[in-house]
């Protein structure tokens, strides 16, 4: 049963539109291809397995690595707060970031110290290790922790809300700002199929019950290299 599940129906717009055959150049592997699907579809397409929590430790993720620039001292989490600042910060030595203004989707509320922020994994660690991740080598275990080639793996949202989601999924918690929903498990769901991790019964459960709430919602995604 979904808790505090409220249906709002929220249309998510697409990042990019793609279904073409990938080019040569994605075929190689430069670029994977991008798809638009219906949401309800795309939870159709996420594999059904049995969470298995066994052996998970945080330290089984290494994060926040040196992000995409090894040399500039900003690690992924600065890397994704410098990226979502509506209003950028001062970036100083060491990369320490002083000043700027953050939305945090979640919550609606606007952010304006980086301390105050966390970075938030869409589907969490814990919750990809259940879901797959733990038959994963250590180095795609850290490409996971540290996605920064889309936007929607990592996502700066205020500390009390990330701490309120913790490892659970949609069908234990959804963004206490009600009209953000769809929008939410859209980018969950992209998520898991973008790294090709499962759903059990009453994850998926709720999201077939979302996929009715919200009907015009469309799941966009690239596949993991």
């Amino acid at each position: 049963m979904i808790k505090n599940l409220r249906w709002a129906a929220l249309a998510v717009v697409p990042l990019v539109v793609s279904l073409a055959a990938p080019t040569p150049a994605q075929a190689e592997g430069r670029s994977a291809p991008v798809f638009t699907v219906p949401f309800a579809a795309a939870v159709q397409a996420v594999p059904s397995a049995a969470e298995v929590r066994d052996g998970y430790q945080r330290t089984s993720f290494k994060h926040w690595n040196a992000g995409r620039n090894p040399t500039d001292g900003c690690n992924t989490r600065a890397e994704v707060l410098l990226a979502e600042a509506v209003d950028p910060p001062q970036i100083l030595p060491g990369c320490k970031l002083s000043g700027g203004r953050w939305w945090s989707y979640y919550d609606s509320k606007w952010i304006t110290s980086a301390g105050a922020l966390d970075v938030d994994h869409m589907v969490p660690l814990a919750e990809a290790w259940d879901s797959g991740a733990s038959q994963w080598t250590a180095e795609r275990r850290e490409a996971y922790a540290n996605d920064l080639d889309v936007p929607t793996s990592l996502v700066a949202v205020s500390a009390a809300s990330n701490r309120s989601k913790a490892d659970q999924d949609p069908a234990e918690w959804l963004p206490p700002t009600v009209e953000v929903e769809c929008r939410y498990v859209s980018e969950w769901v992209a998520t898991k199929l973008r790294w090709g991790l499962t759903a059990d019964a009453v994850e998926r459960e709720a999201l077939n019950q979302l996929a009715e709430a919200c009907p015009g919602t469309t799941v966009t995604y690239q596949p993991a290299p």
